[in-house]
């Protein structure tokens, strides 16, 4: 009797996540909006780097010394610092998010001790329907549980294209807690309905990138 006990509390207890990501999933599907600022802290988090360590998403969004960076949907900065000091001094990181608050939460981030050193992130109020950037003029843009929290997915990758270099690249990451995860194959099929080219899978259905060249 006591051992069918623990069964069901060890049952409920896994149960009670699975349920409350399901019902967050199926809000998000009638409902696209950004993850509100309150949940900056979360994101911005040990915890969430350690499911997804920066440095194993440098690698596989492409990320190089000297580069020109978008970071859109940049939130408070879970891999912005780690991103600007992987593209170096010469290189250039935008912070780019609708939020203000969010960008706050980005800037005291960066007033930090451990983070003065860094002085090539520039933090922009914007949307990804209207980037503030020439045609041409990036290496590299990347979004990180972002993508689908857009409307008009098309209309913001067709923005993306237009302010890529040539040889451009996308890097499109998930993560299967988030509400809004999407299957590989409907992360590759939104960025070649697009005009982009998949240049790239990497990891698991946990916790994938998808990155893309401008054709």
């Amino acid at each position: 009797m006591a051992l069918k006990i623990i069964l069901i509390v060890i049952l409920v207890i896994l149960a009670f996540p699975i349920f409350w990501i399901s019902v967050a999933k199926l809000v998000r599907k009638m409902f696209r909006f950004p993850a509100p600022a309150f949940i900056g802290r979360l994101l911005d988090s040990n915890y969430r780097r350690r499911i997804q360590p920066p440095d194993k998403f440098i690698q596989r969004s492409g990320i190089k010394e000297d580069m020109r960076v978008l970071d859109l949907g940049c939130g408070s900065g879970a891999f912005t610092t780690f991103v600007a000091r992987a593209v170096g001094e010469k290189g250039k990181v935008y912070a780019l998010d609708i939020q203000v608050d969010m960008l706050k939460q980005l800037e005291n981030k960066l007033s930090r001790p451990e983070n003065k050193d860094i002085k090539n992130i520039k933090l922009i109020e914007g949307n990804a329907y209207e980037l503030p950037f020439d045609d041409g003029s990036l290496d590299l843009v990347y979004m990180v549980t972002v993508l689908q929290e857009i409307p008009d997915r098309n209309r913001a990758l067709q923005e993306v294209k237009r302010v890529l270099k040539p040889e451009g690249v996308l890097a499109v990451t998930e993560l299967f807690p988030d509400p809004d995860y999407p299957w590989k194959s409907t992360t590759t099929k939104l960025g070649e309905e697009a005009g982009f080219v998949v240049d790239k899978v990497s990891e698991n259905f946990f916790n994938y990138t998808v990155r893309f060249k401008k054709s």
